[in-house]
Order: C-alpha cells, then sequence, then structure tokens
C-alpha cells in the first residue's frame, strides 16, 4: 500500500473494532493505554526523570523499583478516563523488548497477568515497532509504504516500510544513537538531565555554523550513522577552548547531527523509491530536526509522517495501536513470549 494524499475518513465504525490495552515498561516511563481501533481513548506515562535526574541518567534498580509503584495507579487512570471496566478490554499488549530487562520484565509480566485473568489474548510488542508506526496511527489507511527513520536515546534507524509485520533495515547506528549523543553533549556542558530538549532549547539561540563539526559517515554510500566521533569533537573542543558560548556549541552540535540524519533518509527515499517518510523516536520532536524534514520532504514532493510530541517519547499508545493491528490481522495469543531486551535478538527486522 502506497502513502497517499490523506483523503475524507469513512465512518471509523469503532463501535465493533477490539479494544486493547497496553502496558510499556522498557525503560524508565511507567504507561498504560486504551485503544479501540486507531482511535485512542486513554494514555498515561509516569515518568521518573526527575528521579534519575540527580544521578544523570537512568538506573535499572531505581526504574524497577519505582515501576512497582506506579503501574496500577497507572492502569487505574486509564481505565478511569476512558469510563471503561477492565473486563471489557479484547486484547491485552505489553512491550516485550527492548529495553531494560528488570523494567522489561514488569510490565510485560502484569500484562500477562491480565490476559490470563481475563481469559484474553496475550500480544507481545516490539517497542521500536511502537515506534516505527507510531506516525501511522491517525491515518485511515495505517501503515504504508515508507522509509522509517527512527531517533531515540537509544537508536537510530532507518528502515523500509512494506507494511505491517514486513520491514528492511536499510541502516542503522554503528556506535551513540541520536538521542544518546544529544544527552551526553548536553551533560558535557552542563544542562539538565535528559540533555536533548535543553540543548535544542538552547541550541535555537546560537549560531549553526560557529564550530565545523564532523559530519561522520555523511557521504558513505551505505545508511549507517555514527555520532560518537561529533560526541569527541565536542569534548575536545570544551577543553581546548575555556570560554565559548554555549548556545553556539549547542546549535553547532545539533546542525550536525541533523544534517547527518536528513542527508541520508533522503537518499535512502530516493533510493528505494517511495514518496513518505515516518519520522519517529523522542528526538523527533527536536525542532530544528522537524524543520528541516519539512523543507526536503515538501521540496522533493514526500509526504512526512509525524506522531504528536506525546508519542514521539516512550508511551503504552504506539504499542496499544500495534496490538490492535496484530490482533486485527488475526496474530495469536503469545503467553510464552520473553522479555528480549536487546533488539538484535528480537529478529523482527530482517
Amino acid at each position: 500500500m502506497n502513502c497517499e494524499a490523506p483523503k475524507k475518513e469513512a465512518a471509523p465504525g469503532d463501535a465493533v473494532s477490539p479494544l486493547v490495552l497496553a502496558l510499556e515498561t522498557s525503560c524508565d516511563e511507567s504507561a498504560a493505554a486504551l485503544i479501540r481501533g486507531r482511535h485512542l481513548l486513554a494514555a498515561e506515562v509516569f515518568s521518573q526523570i526527575e528521579v534519575h535526574g540527580q544521578y544523570g541518567g537512568v538506573v535499572p534498580e531505581v526504574a524497577s523499583r519505582n515501576h512497582l509503584r506506579a503501574l496500577k495507579p497507572v492502569l487505574d487512570a486509564v481505565l478511569q478516563k476512558a469510563g471503561t471496566p477492565l473486563s471489557s478490554v479484547d486484547a491485552v499488549a505489553g512491550t516485550a523488548g527492548p529495553g531494560l530487562a528488570t523494567s522489561l520484565m514488569l510490565g510485560l509480566s502484569l500484562a500477562k497477568g491480565i490476559a490470563v485473568a481475563l481469559r484474553k489474548p496475550f500480544l507481545p510488542v516490539n517497542h521500536i515497532e511502537g515506534h516505527l508506526l507510531s506516525p501511522f496511527l491517525s491515518l485511515p489507511e495505517g501503515p504504508c509504504q515508507s522509509i522509517g527513520l527512527v531517533v531515540s536515546g537509544g537508536h537510530t534507524l532507518l528502515v523500509r516500510i512494506n507494511g505491517l509485520g514486513s520491514y528492511h533495515l536499510l541502516g542503522r547506528t554503528l556506535d551513540d544513537a541520536a538521542g544518546e549523543a544529544f544527552d551526553k553533549v548536553g551533560k558535557l556542558l552542563g544542562l539538565p538531565y535528559p540533555g536533548g530538549p535543553h540543548l535544542n532549547q538552547q541550541a535555537s539561540k546560537g549560531d549553526p555554523g560557529r564550530f565545523p563539526f564532523p559530519r561522520s559517515m555523511i557521504g558513505s554510500e551505505d545508511f549507517h550513522f555514527s555520532f560518537s566521533g561529533l560526541k569527541t569533537a565536542v569534548r575536545y573542543l570544551l577543553k581546548k577552548e575555556s570560554s565559548v558560548r554555549v548556545e553556539d556549541v549547542c546549535a553547532s552540535f545539533q546542525e550536525a547531527v541533523v544534517d547527518v540524519l536528513v542527508s541520508k533518509t533522503m537518499r535512502a527515499i530516493r533510493q528505494e523509491k517511495l514518496q513518505a517518510l515516518a519520522l519517529s523516536g523522542g528526538v523527533s520532536c527536536n525542532s530544528r530536526l522537524r524543520e528541516r524534514f519539512e523543507h526536503e520532504c515538501s521540496r522533493a514532493g514526500v509526504r512526512l509522517l509525524l506522531a504528536p510530541p506525546s508519542l514521539c517519547t516512550d508511551n503504552a499508545a504506539m504499542i496499544a495501536y500495534v496490538g490492535a493491528l496484530k490482533f486485527s490481522a488475526g496474530a495469536v495469543s503469545r503467553l510464552d513470549a520473553e522479555i528480549e531486551p536487546s533488539l538484535k535478538a528480537s529478529g523482527w527486522l530482517q
């Protein structure tokens, strides 16, 4: 299915669509959501940013303890907000991976327990597949042929999307993910955790051409990424220069990351002869990245699909959406599913 321009939407027929509950605990967010078809009824996220901020990063043991405290209140809040009893759920989805093992285990176990108690199907969902398909949530046609760019704290992936469950990996980061590089550079500059959003804010006041940071692998013939050297270049600059404008460093660093992401992604679109780009992951909230992709896609006649900011960071709505798609497509219950902390081990990308 090709991604065409939006058409007038037909009546959704939600009354007969399955009601899917999802839980997401891949890292430090405890999240739950209810979705009917593609219509999100309720979603809640309990963030642990303030807790982990004092450590400068996520501490797995602390994250799992907070999931234990937060999961029931988050689930109760979603059911109350939707005005729906738990007994009316048709299927339960849970994030199986990738992510922190101790965090994944808690959410997946609770989701399985609810499914068993209700005697309803359980559907394991890949966290990155949730990100990848999140831009399609509001589309009547659902996932369609496109290039998907997932940019988050742990992953940077370029994927050819052929349809639900049919994905081909074109390229990935060979070291630091884009979001990881943002956070590490933010830490070098003394910005609050997580560094990405604060760096974006500072960059808006700086000169993106002030420092000629490297654009690693921008000219390589493949679609892989590397951001470790860029992070190192910032570190060396800060050691060499005693006084630099933080805003200029942020703007120059951000522009280097965006240049690489945009260049390789647009080249992948041309190579694969596709007319749509699905941009997702926490870094897709970055204002400069969105601005550049909007410009390049408009110039190339490519349809740009973006999830709203609330669905770009970790959330259960994207997990519920993928679960609902799989359930409607006839997926069978998988109570034997285990957590898959590693993206490579999950085997969902070809």
